[in-house]
């Protein structure tokens, strides 16, 4: 049976998605910017409550997955303290100016990471030489890429993940962006045995006062008085459709 992870943005997203059926957890914050390092006492508070295995991101802003010293050395220290709290896996990634894998950089963070299962993250998709780096990842000891397959989506992109997964000796190919129960056995009769998915909704604030107008984030248009969250329903449905293919 294929692998559910679900994306998860906080501790009742993680939640939900412990007790939908998911089977790992990518825990993060900051959606607007597709997911930052989750801060210390979200960290604390997984490591407590959460029994499923939960792999937090290490990714210190959003926007290039190219960082300057000061950067780098944050996520090393993060990567540190997350392999000493107990994770059994981070996700994270760097590239070079050129759009390679950063080989000299990721091998102190696979030096860093210890014991813990490392997962480079959609850094993947806006490589040069995907080909090339799926190799250089499986030659570090990477245990899996989450990918779209180099497109908007992982739908739009699964001839590109069909022909990633027959290439011997490379990390394990997870499908991810726009993953839902509505095409999530497309991944799975494609050969691809762990998907990703935030199965993401959103719900209105249970503020009865609402000041309008007032925006908290870069997007002057945002509405800060909707949440992001988990569906239970998606994730209960796509996990019953991959229980399927066992």
């Amino acid at each position: 049976m294929a692998l559910l992870e679900i994306c998860c943005y906080s501790l009742d997203c993680a939640m939900v998605a412990q007790q939908s059926g998911a089977d790992r957890i990518e825990l993060c914050s900051a959606p607007a910017e597709g997911g930052l390092t989750p801060s210390a006492g979200l960290l604390r508070a997984a490591r407590r409550l959460v029994t499923l295995p939960v792999h937090p991101i290490v990714r210190p802003r959003g926007g290039d997955f190219c960082y300057d010293a000061h950067s780098f050395d944050i996520m090393l220290d993060d990567i540190c303290q997350i392999r000493d709290a107990g994770f059994p896996g981070v996700v994270t990634g760097v590239l070079t100016q050129d759009g390679q894998v950063d080989m000299p950089r990721m091998h102190r963070i696979m030096a860093a990471a210890g014991n813990m299962a490392v997962t480079f993250h959609r850094a993947f998709d806006v490589c040069q030489f995907p080909r090339q780096t799926l190799s250089q990842l499986g030659e570090l000891g990477v245990a899996r890429v989450l990918t779209s397959g180099q497109a908007a989506s992982a739908e739009k992109g699964i001839a590109l993940l069909g022909e990633l997964i027959g290439i011997p000796g490379t990390p394990i190919i997870m499908a991810g962006a726009g993953v839902r129960p509505s095409n999530v056995r497309l991944f799975v009769e494609h050969g691809i045995q762990e998907v990703h998915s935030s199965a993401g909704e959103y719900v209105p604030s249970v503020m009865r006062y609402q000041h309008q107008g007032v925006s908290m984030s870069a997007d002057p248009d945002a509405d800060e008085f909707r949440r992001y969250r988990v569906s239970a329903s998606a994730v209960a449905s796509m996990k019953e459709i991959l229980s399927g293919y066992a």
